[in-house]
This record gives C-alpha cells, structure tokens and sequence, in this order.
C-alpha cells in the first residue's frame, strides 16, 4: 500500500514537471494543484474569478454613470455652456471615451493580459478624476460666465480638457479589457461551464446597474445639493470608489484564468485583405479542400480552427498557395485566419444597426436631465435632483435581471434548446422596438412639460412623467446590451475577443457622437426654414425649443432602423459551435486542466510537441 501511494506521488510529481509550462491560449488557467494531497485541486476561473471583476465594475460604475446623467448640469450650470454645448461636450466625451475602448482591446489582445490592461488603464482614469476633482473645487480654475456656447480659455481650458482626454482614454480602455477578462472565466471547450457565460453577462449588467444606483442617488444628490457648490465632492466620491474598485480587481488575481497575448488581430486581418487583393486574378479552386490550413500535428497552437464558410468567397484567395512559393505570413493565409475575418466583417452591419439606439441613449442623459431640471421635483419634502431620475429604469433592472436569469431563461431554453434561452440577436431586437418606443413616449412628455410650463411656469409637471421614457428604455438596455457583449466575444476568434468586444462599446460611441451630428444639423437646417429663424434646438431657455420634434425624429428613424437590423439579422450566420479543433496539448487529471500560468513565460521547446502518450 504504502509503495503504491509513494509510486502515485512520484508519477504525479513528473507529470507536473512535464506540464508546468506547456503553452495554452489560457495563460492562467491551471489549477492549484497538492502534490501530496492531489485530490485536492482548486480550479481557478468561473464565477469566484468574477466576483472581484463584479466588485470593480460596480464601483468603477458608481462614479461613471454618474457622471454621464450629472456632468450636462455641471456644464451648464457651473462652466457656463449653452444648453446644446453641454449636451454636445457630454455626447463628446462619452463618443469619445466608448470609442477608446478599441484601444483597451487592442492593446490586451495583443501586447498585455486583460488584468493588467484594465490595471493600467484605470490608473488613468482615477488621475482624470483628480484633476476633475482640482477644478471643481478651485474656483480660479473654472471659466466667467461670457454669454458665448463656450467660454472656456487659457488655464480652465487646458485643465479641463486635459481631464476629459484622461477620462476618456482611461475609462475607455478598462471597458475594452475588463468585460473579456471576465469572460475568459469560463472554458468554451467545456459544455457545462460555457453555461455560465451567458449568466457571467445577466450579472456583469446587474453589477452595473446596482453601482449606477448609487452614483445617480448618493453622488449626484452631493454634487447638486447647495445650489450646485458641491460638484467636487461628487467627483471626489467617484475617484475614491474606482480607486478602491482597482484595489479589488488586483486583489482577485490569484484566481483569474488569464489569456496570453498572440499576434496582433490588425495585422492578421491586414494580412488577409493584402494576399487576397494579391491573388484576386487567381482561380478559386474547385474544392475548398485545396485551401492552405496548418495540420493539427504542424501548428503548435491550442486554438480552433474555424470552419470554411461560403460568405465573402473573394477572401478565400487568401488561402491559395501557389505550388512553388514558401508558407509565409504575406504570402499566403491559413483558412482559419480567413475566416477570422469573414466572421468580423459579418459583425460590421450589426455594429452599424444598433448605433441609432444609442443614439437615442445620449438624448436620456442629456436633454432628458435638462427637462427634469425645469420640472417639479418634489417627492414630498424631498427635491429629487434631476440627475437622479434614472433610478427609475435602474430598480427596474435589478428586478428583472434575476427574473429574467432565473426564470425566463430556463422556461426559453426549454422551448428553443438554446444555452441562453434566445439567441444574443433577438434580445438586441427586443431591445431596438422598446427604444423606439420609448423615444416616441419621449416626445409626447416633452409636449405636456412645454405645454403646462407656458401655461402655468409656477406649477410644472412632476418630474416622475420621465419615468416612462427611462423606465422602457432601461428595460431596452437590459436586453440590447448584455445581448452585444454576449454575441461579439462568443463570435469572435479567441485572438481578437477584447477587440471584439468592445464593439460594443464602439456602437455606443458612434451613437453619442452622431447624436452631436444631429443636433447640430438640425439646428442649422431647421434655423432656415422656421419663421422665428430659430433652430429646434437653440439657446438655453428649454422651452422656447422644439424639443419634442427632436425626439419624434428619432422615434421614426428608430423605427426605420428596426427594419434595417431585421435584414442583416436574418442575414447573419453564426459561427459553428463544432469547430474543428485541434487537439488539446495539456494533460488533464481528473478532468481539470494543467497549463502554463501568468508566471510560466519561459518556453521549453524540448516539450512542446511531444505526443501524448510519451508521458502516460
């Protein structure tokens, strides 16, 4: 008995040798492992991984989202901004700070990990709110009022937007890392774990809300409690939770899985578009067998090689090989890199379909809260601030999240015999009707509010008729959201998921960005052709404007855009959930796993390919 255990602890102990640096996608995905006691293995990854990036979203969030719903006041009120050059500089910075996210990708697809990419980037974004914080607080670093759209100039100007860059930059791209590094958690090789991916997304969205509901209650009561002299302690609050936020994410690392960096996922898709142009006169071959793909036995990676598909067949000349030229990187591509592409390219019509919705979003967060500023916000003894109307949506969602989780997805699996219940589009559908629906809801608002604010200026409307327009669309946001972070990382090739994933975020900058589009062009044109020769949207008195005809603009072109992501809904082929892989290079015991950590970066190269049963 005894020479049978010694004999068991020996042979384990080798194969921990042998194993401890066998590359994998998963940098970090080995377990703890007892050489003494190797029944007990703890697993790292799932959802104790997660719970410290929930914690960090939350917090991070808190000060985030309220910032969006409080920052057009502080514009306004405090620094002196028309009411479009407010809405205008917060669609700005938002544009532009979900557009960074791409970086945030970028960066930890292809040089650093997840962790530390959202670890570096939230260093700049806590120096951001620093600075913000300074110039809240200072009252020699904020702008006179002039009379002007902006009156900002010499040392204001360059404090201020030096801190919107910084906050842009930093929040962008934690929000292009961190959702993936959560994502990665869960195995997609594993049926019973890859479960867990579509809830990982429900309760990453529920974090998000619980911490929105603090910032638009707690902090922006704060910041516009005292006839608005309370901005920088806002600011202050939100710069101490993200910072602790961090503290929590660097906390949880000894129980992250983490994916190892590969080649950069532009020059693979540069790569692709070169060689095809190149071979664009050659003939495409008669069996799509002929194709150039490593074997299983010639690749020395871990990812899956992606089916050939019949969409774009013009990029499969990438993949012809000429008989006398050499495999190389801009001489020909594998199969699975073409496909790479064709599954990107697939995504680019979603992206473009979705933007009007956030489009739609920006209005609620800007000329939404100027019409709540105007409106009577009494709850009894209680002045609700303006700012703090999207709780409304927000309780909204963190009921109808665990609703949704527990009990309608279960019931739609049963009937569609999908993993999540329905499929990551047609909740992004479900989400386009209710936001098109909540504009025209909007408008009719915006109408009553005007109308009663002519009639009687000292008795306005309450500001909870907001509710319906923020309550529809937070319950559109609950669906469209979580369905686009969901669909572009499970589409995407394991390389480029953080790029991919911040598509999503990509679809909201455009969004805030075309909203300042829109406001701008309508002004102009409809500054021609009213008879006051005034644009709808002009001045800073809200109702001398034509508010309401703004958002009945918008209802329509949701509408129209509905339609339009019907199309390329129907069009779209998902990626096939049997890929062909290759096989699984580490030695699994009991089930789990054993590959390379974040600590493991030195190569053995005498182990790399060796077969399997030279270490049975």
């Amino acid at each position: 008995m005894i020479k049978q255990s010694l004999l068991s602890h020996i042979h384990i102990s080798i194969l921990n040798i042998f194993t401890a640096k066998l590359p994998s996608m998963a940098e970090e995905a080995k377990p703890e492992y007892n050489t003494l006691y190797p029944w007990k293995v703890q697993v790292k990854g799932g959802f104790k991984a997660t719970s410290f990036i929930y914690g960090t979203v939350a917090l991070e969030n808190t000060g985030f989202v309220a910032n969006i719903v409080s920052l057009v006041l502080y514009f306004w009120l405090k620094l002196h901004f028309d009411l479009s050059g407010a809405a205008n500089t917060l669609t700005n910075l938002m544009g532009s700070a979900f557009l960074l996210s791409v970086v945030g990708g970028f960066i930890s697809d292809t040089y650093i990990n997840r962790f530390h990419t959202s670890l570096i980037f939230g260093m700049v974004e806590i120096l951001a709110l620093m600075m913000m914080t300074i110039q809240a607080y200072d009252e020699k670093l904020q702008p006179a009022s002039c009379g002007k759209s902006n009156c900002m100039t010499g040392r204001p100007a360059i404090m201020f937007y030096a801190s919107m860059c910084l906050f842009a930059l930093g929040s962008g791209g934690v929000r292009g890392s961190l959702p993936a590094l959560g994502a990665d958690q869960f195995d997609q090789k594993d049926p019973k774990v890859a479960k867990g991916l579509a809830s990982y997304f429900n309760w990453l969205l529920l974090s998000t809300v619980t911490g929105s509901l603090v910032g638009v209650t707690v902090i922006v009561y704060i910041s516009t409690n005292k006839n608005n002299h309370n901005w920088w302690k806002g600011i202050l609050i939100t710069l101490v939770c993200a910072f602790v936020g961090f503290i929590i994410l660097a906390l949880g690392k000894p129980f992250y899985r983490f994916q190892a960096p590969g080649e950069s996922p532009l020059v693979r898709i540069a790569q692709v578009i070169v060689v095809a142009i190149k071979n664009r006169k050659l003939p495409s071959p008669e069996s799509t067998s002929e194709l150039y793909e490593i074997n299983e036995r010639e690749s020395a990676s871990t990812e899956a090689k992606i089916a050939h598909t019949e969409q774009f067949r013009s990029l499969d000349k990438a993949a012809i090989l000429h008989n006398d030229a050499e495999p190389l990187p801009w001489t020909v591509c594998t199969v699975t890199q073409v496909e790479e592409v064709k599954v990107l390219t697939r995504m680019l019509p979603i992206i473009a379909s979705t933007i009007i919705m956030n489009t739609c979003l920006a209005q609620l967060q800007t000329f939404s809260v100027q019409q709540g500023n105007t409106m009577d916000r009494k709850l009894g003894s209680l002045e609700v601030p303006a700012p703090s109307i999207p709780l409304i949506p927000l309780i909204f969602m963190i009921i109808l999240i665990p609703i949704y989780e527990f009990t309608f997805v279960p019931f739609a699996r049963k009937i569609t015999k999908h993993r999540s219940g329905i499929t990551q589009l047609q909740r992004v559908g479900v989400g386009l009707v209710l936001s098109a629906l909540s504009m025209a809801v909007a408008a009719l608002v915006e109408v009553k509010r005007k109308y009663q604010s002519l009639e009687n200026p000292l008795k306005p409307i309450s500001l909870f008729w907001l509710s319906f327009q923020y309550g529809i669309f937070g319950i559109a946001d609950m669906f469209t959201l979580v369905g686009l972070l969901e669909f572009f990382y499970k589409e995407a090739p394991a390389g480029m998921r953080s790029l991919s994933t911040s598509f999503t975020w990509i679809s909201l900058s455009f969004g805030y960005l075309l909203s300042t589009i829109f406001v701008d062009t309508i002004n102009a044109v409809t500054k021609k052709i009213t008879p006051s020769k005034q644009g709808w949207l002009h001045g800073h008195i809200l109702d001398q404007n034509n508010l309401n005809l703004f958002y009945w603009f918008l209802a329509i072109l949701s509408v129209l855009n509905f339609f339009n992501y019907l199309y390329w809904a129907t069009w779209y082929k998902y990626k096939p959930e049997d890929n062909v892989s290759i096989m699984d290079k580490s030695i699994s015991i009991s089930g789990v796993s054993l590959v390379k950590t974040a600590e493991e970066d030195e190569p053995r190269p005498q182990m790399e390919n060796l077969p399997l049963n030279t270490l049975k």
